[in-house]
This record gives structure tokens, C-alpha cells and sequence, in this order.
């Protein structure tokens, strides 16, 4: 059966209605999903700033997260009822944000990059104990808990999980046995079925690659909430995974 793809004026109703809904509404979860629809778009500012500056050490990651916050920006500011198209409106304001924080980056050059931040943030947010510091005889137990949950990280963030088929240089290596893939495709399953909040948070995180203080920014709350939800998310895949037979994600 062949499916049709969506037409101009099927995106352009999804596109008012999602306005619409927060302009009603003015809920985290509207501006969330305004954010999903315009990120390709802040995607694509920050992929051309990046190749305009072959080069330099400034990381992708890190454009990105520029662009993510000029895109923020630039929803809470616009007035859909003036009639000036969005995208013209956004575009200043993302190409700005990245052309700022690329001159403090270049003024402040011990400034961590994206993937060490989201490191960071992520062994915080599995080692955090809510109920206070780990006892002695918890320690190791504590460290393993905090390595799997790094593991499985790793995973959501490096494999066939979240790539597009149509993504080039994605190529076949030693984990692309049949038990990593089935293992892949249940994380998927799982991934999905995780509470809506919860689900958004792993797949802003893990697939676009936004940083735990964009995430909170988003959604209103703070980033230390954001840490306990992400830890209670990956607690969550890791049980239900660990169910599965033949896949030992338990110490």
C-alpha cells in the first residue's frame, strides 16, 4: 500500500494548530511541540554555520545547543496573529544566538564542549541518591548501578536506535549482531512506551542531543528535576529490559 507524503497544506494546519494550542493553552507541553516541529529547521542554521567555518574547533554539538536556545527564543517572542511567517522571523534570532555564544566560547576557550557536559550531567543524574549520601556497604552496588545506566546510555545514543535509515556513513560493525539488534529494536519498544514527559526528555537528550539545561528550560522545570526524571526514565528501560531473555542488563 502506498502511502502519500504530507502536503504543504497538511503541514501548514499542523503547523497553525500547534500555535494555536499554546497561544490557548500557554503549556510546556504546546511550546514542546512547537520545539519538535521548528527543530529541524534550527538544525539545518546550525549544520550551514557549522561548514561555513571549516576548520575551527567549534563543535557541532555546540552550535546546536546555540540554535536550540535562539529557537526558544524566538517562540516565546512571536506573535503568530501579525502574519509574518515564522521561520523569517526565527532566523535572526537563531543565527544570532550561535554568533553570541560562539564569541564567549572563543573568549572563555576552557568552556567543556557538548559531549562532556551531557557526560557530566548524566553521571550526576545516576549517581544522585535522593536519600542521601551511599552508605559504605552500598558503594559498589552504587557503581554498578551507575555503569549500566552509562551503558545503556551509550547505546541510545550510539547505535542503530535513533539513526534514519537515510543517514549517510552509517555503517555495519562487530555490534550489528543479531542479539544487538534485537536487543536494539526492545529499547525502541520500550523507549516509546515510557511516560510522555519521560519518553520526550530521553529522545531530546539522547536523539537530538540537547543538554539537560535546554531540556529544563523547555518543559519549565528545574535541571535538577529534569536529572531525577532522566534517572527514573533509565531505571525504568533498564528493569523492563533486563526482563528480556537472554539479555542481562542486572549485576
Amino acid at each position: 500500500m502506498l502511502h502519500r507524503a504530507p502536503s504543504a497544506g497538511h503541514r501548514h494546519d499542523d503547523e497553525d494548530s500547534r500555535w494555536r494550542a499554546l497561544r490557548e493553552t500557554g503549556s510546556a507541553a504546546a511550546r514542546e511541540r512547537l520545539f519538535s516541529f521548528y527543530l529541524p529547521f534550527a538544525r539545518a542554521l546550525a549544520g550551514r554555520q557549522f561548514k561555513s567555518r571549516s576548520g575551527s574547533d567549534i563543535e557541532y554539538e555546540d552550535l546546536l545547543q546555540l540554535a536550540c536556545a535562539g529557537l526558544l527564543e524566538a517562540i516565546d517572542r512571536f506573535d503568530p496573529t501579525l502574519g509574518v511567517p515564522f521561520k523569517g522571523f526565527a532566523v535572526r534570532r537563531i543565527n544570532g544566538s550561535m554568533i553570541d555564544g560562539i564569541a564567549k566560547m572563543n573568549e572563555v576557550r576552557e568552556q567543556i564542549s557538548f559531549r562532556n557536559r551531557a557526560q557530566r550531567d548524566r553521571l550526576r543524574s545516576l549517581a544522585s541518591d535522593e536519600d542521601g549520601p551511599v552508605a559504605r556497604g552500598r558503594a559498589m552496588e552504587a557503581l554498578v548501578d551507575m555503569a549500566v545506566g552509562l551503558a545503556l546510555g551509550f547505546m541510545l545514543e550510539g547505535t542503530t536506535l535513533y539513526h534514519k535509515e537515510s543517514d549517510p556513513g552509517i555503517v555495519a560493525t562487530a555490534y550489528d549482531s543479531l542479539a544487538w539488534k534485537q536487543l536494539v529494536e526492545r529499547a525502541t519498544a520500550e523507549v516509546a512506551r515510557l511516560p510522555e514527559r519521560d519518553r520526550r526528555i530521553i529522545e531530546l537528550h539522547y536523539l537530538e542531543e540537547v543538554n539537560f539545561d535546554r531540556i529544563a528550560e523547555i518543559f519549565g522545570l528545574t535541571k535538577g528535576r529534569i536529572s531525577q526524571l532522566h534517572k527514573a526514565a533509565m531505571l525504568l528501560l533498564r528493569k523492563r529490559l533486563s526482563t528480556v531473555a537472554g539479555f542481562r542488563l542486572e549485576r
